[in-house]
Parts: C-alpha cells; sequence; structure tokens
C-alpha cells in the first residue's frame, strides 16, 4: 500500500473512531435523558395519585376519571391490599391497540424511603408488544393499597433508533467528505514528495549536480531535502574527487609510458652507436689507424649515456623527494659564476646579469646552480649564435626571481604548455647533439617545485622567451 493510501486510512480511521465515540456518548446520554425524564414523570403520576386518594373523603374509592385525571398519558393500576385490582386506567387509549405492561405474577418486593415511601422501580416488556418496553413504578398509598404506575418506553425507543440513523447518516457523509477532502489534502501535502521522487529520477542518471527542491526548515520534508542536499553534496564531492583522480592517475600512466618509451628511444641510440662502433673495432681493430677515431666515437656516445642516465637519475631521485641539502644558498653570486661559465662556453654570446641587492634561499647548492646552467645551455641551443640574453636575480616580496631572457624565436602556446614535459623538444627536427635529449627543462621545474617554488615561461614583446623561477625568499630574524 502506498504512502499516500495508507496516511489516508489512518486518518479516517482515527476520524471512525471519533464519530464513533461521539455517536456512543450522545446515544448513551439521550438515553440516560429520556430515561430520568420518564422516571419523573411516573414519579410525578405517583405523587399525583396519592395526594388524590388522600383528599377523598373516608370510606370512598378514586374513580377511574379522577386517576385518569391524575396521571395522564400514563398507564395506571390501583390494587387492594388483598392484590386484587381495584381499578385500572389504560392512559394510551388514543391508540388502536393500547398497550398494557406484562407485570411479574409477584410484584417485588418495595424497598426504600423516599418521598413517595418505599418503591420499587422496574422495567417490563408489553403485553401486546414484547419490543415495547414499561418503565414501572410500584409504591403504596395512605390506605394501605399498592399503586402500579407505567410508561411506555416506545417514543424513548423510537427516539433512540432516530438518533442511530441520524449519526449513521451523518456520520457516513462525514466520512465521505473527508475522504475526499483528505485525498486532496494529502496529494497536496506530498506534492513535494513528488517533486524529489522526479529530481531523484534525474539525478539516477548521474546527474549529481541536480537538487532536490523543497529544502525549507520549516517542513519535515523540507529538513529531509536539505539533509539529502546535503549528502547529495558530498557524494558529488566524492565523485569529483574519484574522477579526478582517476584522470590524473590515467594521465600519469600515459605520461608513465611516454616516459618510458621516450627513455627507451633515448637510450637505445647511444647503446646501438657503441655497440656499431665496438663490432667496428672487433673487425678492423687489427688497423692502428682506424682504432682512435672508433674509440673517441664510443667514449662521445658513452659520455652521452651516462649524462642522458644521470639526469634520469636526477628526475627519478626529485620525483621521490628524497632529503636534500638545507643550506642558505645565495643566489646572485650562483649566477654570477653561471653566467661566467656560459660566456667560457659561448664567448661570442652577450649574457648580461643584473642582481638586485643580496637575494638568499634555503636549498642544495649543486641543484640550484643546475638550474642556471640548463637554463643557459637552453639559450645557447635554442637561439640563435650571437643573440644577446639577460640573467636576472630580484627579491619580491616573499619571493626570490630567477629571470633568464633570450632573443630567440620564441614560444607559442602549445609549445609554452608542454615546454617542461620529460622528453619534449619543441624543434623535434633538431638532432640529439644540438637538441639533447629533452630533459633539461624537466630538471629545472622538477628542481623549483623540490625547492618549494614555481617555474614560469613567457614570451616577451619583440621575440624570445623569458623563464622565471619563483623560490621562498630567506629573511633573516629581526636582532633583538
Amino acid at each position: 500500500m502506498s504512502l499516500r493510501l495508507r496516511l489516508l486510512a489512518a486518518s479516517l480511521l482515527l476520524l471512525l473512531c471519533g464519530l464513533t465515540a461521539a455517536g456512543f456518548v450522545s446515544y448513551t446520554s439521550l438515553s440516560s435523558f429520556l430515561r430520568s425524564r420518564t422516571d419523573s414523570q411516573l414519579h410525578s403520576a405517583v405523587s399525583n395519585v396519592r395526594r388524590v386518594i388522600a383528599q377523598l373523603p373516608a370510606g370512598t374509592t378514586i374513580t377511574t376519571q379522577q386517576l385518569g385525571a391524575a396521571a395522564p398519558g400514563v398507564w395506571v393500576q390501583l390494587r387492594e391490599s388483598d392484590g386484587t385490582t381495584a381499578t385500572e386506567v389504560q392512559g394510551y387509549g388514543w391508540l388502536a391497540e393500547p398497550l398494557t405492561p406484562a407485570l411479574p405474577a409477584g410484584l417485588p418486593a418495595l424497598y426504600g424511603d423516599t418521598y413517595l415511601g418505599p418503591i420499587a422501580v422496574i422495567t417490563v416488556p408489553a403485553s401486546e408488544d414484547h419490543d415495547v418496553e414499561f418503565r414501572t413504578i410500584v409504591a403504596t398509598t395512605g390506605a394501605g393499597q399498592t399503586l402500579i404506575v407505567g410508561a411506555s418506553l416506545q417514543e424513548s425507543a423510537r427516539t433512540l433508533r432516530r438518533l442511530v440513523m441520524v449519526e449513521i447518516f451523518a456520520g457516513g457523509l462525514i466520512l465521505v467528505t473527508a475522504a475526499l477532502a483528505g485525498a486532496w489534502l494529502v496529494r497536496l501535502g506530498l506534492r513535494p514528495l513528488a517533486r524529489m521522487e522526479a529530481a531523484a529520477e534525474t539525478i539516477a542518471e548521474e546527474n549529481l549536480a541536480e537538487r532536490l527542491p523543497g529544502d525549507d526548515r520549516r517542513t519535515e520534508v523540507g529538513r529531509f531535502a536539505r539533509v539529502l542536499n546535503t549528502m547529495l553534496a558530498r557524494l558529488e564531492a566524492a565523485f569529483a574527487e574519484r574522477k579526478a583522480s582517476e584522470e590524473s592517475l590515467r594521465r600519469s600512466e600515459e605520461r608513465l609510458r611516454r616516459f618510458v618509451a621516450d627513455a627507451s628511444h633515448e637510450l637505445r641510440t647511444p647503446i646501438a652507436a657503441v655497440r656499431a662502433h665496438a663490432e667496428l673495432y672487433r673487425r678492423r681493430g687489427d688497423r692502428a689507424g682506424d682504432a682512435a677515431p672508433v674509440m673517441a666515437r664510443i667514449e662521445q656516445e658513452s659520455t652521452r649515456l651516462t649524462r642522458l642516465v644521470d639526469d634520469l637519475l636526477l628526475l627519478a631521485r626529485l620525483d621521490e623527494r628524497r632529503p636534500m641539502a638545507d643550506e642558505a644558498v645565495d643566489l646572485g653570486a650562483l649566477a654570477a659564476d653561471a653566467v661566467e661559465a656560459a660566456r667560457v662556453l659561448d664567448p661570442d654570446r652577450r649574457v648580461d646579469l643584473t642582481v638586485t641587492g643580496l637575494v638568499e634561499t634555503r636549498g642544495d647548492r649543486d641543484q640550484l646552480r643546475q638550474v642556471f646552467d640548463n637554463l643557459l645551455a637552453n639559450v645557447r641551443v635554442h637561439t640563435p649564435a650571437g643573440s644577446p640574453a639577460t640573467v636576472t636575480v630580484s627579491a619580491v616580496e616573499t619571493e626570490a626571481i630567477i629571470e633568464i631572457a633570450d632573443r630567440g624565436e620564441g614560444l607559442d602556446d602549445a609549445e609554452r604548455a608542454r615546454v617542461f614535459e620529460r622528453f619534449f623538444r619543441a624543434d623535434p627536427s633538431r638532432t640529439r647533439e644540438s637538441g639533447g635529449a629533452g630533459l633539461g627543462l624537466s630538471i629545472v621545474a622538477a628542481i623549483v617545485t623540490a625547492h618549494g617554488g614555481t617555474m614560469d615561461v613567457s614570451s616577451r614583446p619583440g621575440g624570445g622567451t623569458v623563464f622565471a623561477a619563483r623560490l621562498p625568499l630567506l629573511i633573516d630574524p629581526p636582532q633583538d
């Protein structure tokens, strides 16, 4: 059974119980009232008859007319002391078939001491119709006679039956009206649940951004919707986090596969070269003139292979976040040493250095020196010969900023987005001898990140590229 039907059935059941209780109370109250009224009528009749008898002259008996006038509308019987009937008045002469109470063979014993004297109050059926009852009072007169008065309960029974019929009809009408009104009210009250159901179906289709309507704190449905919306928000965040984690894992796997493939490709070339030259030396080693160039080539490829392996090992250590040296490093001094080395390696290129004040950070001196060397090597390899470069070391608030700018062709948006990826080369046509393996800028970004900094690249007006590294600035504590 649906919730709507259960609510409607429960409310109608409660209403039916209330109507039944109200009908029972009204029926009982009316029955008690009618019986009390009948008893009052009988007591009045007994009192009147006794008064009339008391006022008669001695030796005179009461007539039927006097008895009927003293107790109108009731059945009256006067018995002598020996039990014989002295006189009797039907009291219901207007009926086609007058009713008479079926008195027991022996009258009940009188009891009590009311203002009428000892009496007995009994209820007996009618002699002519056993469905009709008589309310009867038995009392004594001052002359030693027995007075019996009775009133028919037929009208009272009819009144009670009419009351029952009215209650049944009115109760049925009330129940039907309540059922119709209740169905409408329940439907109106459950309308928010219907809207929540429709919204839940939409959410079930993995549209977790949808929310249940009607989150009014003043209603039970609203509070329920609010709790569910809170749960949905947490589920959405959890699913988004899981999706982001899966996407990150997928990208990591793709980078790992690409890294392994690129590393294998880069390692295979020098290894193949070493193997080829070793094979050539084995075949032609007896010729003294051919040995030196072959061995020189093997040494060159071995050096290149060693450099590539060292770069890969450095990246692996940086990825694992292994502990590194932690000392104060003067970035201005490091920049001066790196610029001097760059001028020696490329004397035809102008490299300007600008250091603003004392700029220090904490970290590994050798790794930070490699940042300068790799960026300057990138300038030598990827910019035209003789084009100038600028190295700037400065401090802004809590950051130490290293900028190396060149006058090369610059990078487009796609290249800037991937320039720090491992094994990425902006110009794939370059040879490995001139362009390297594409790990220099990756190492720079990894070192800067390991030192708590960030690495950016941008193009400047007039051409060229600016690499900027931002590191935490070492600030001396104030002296007391």
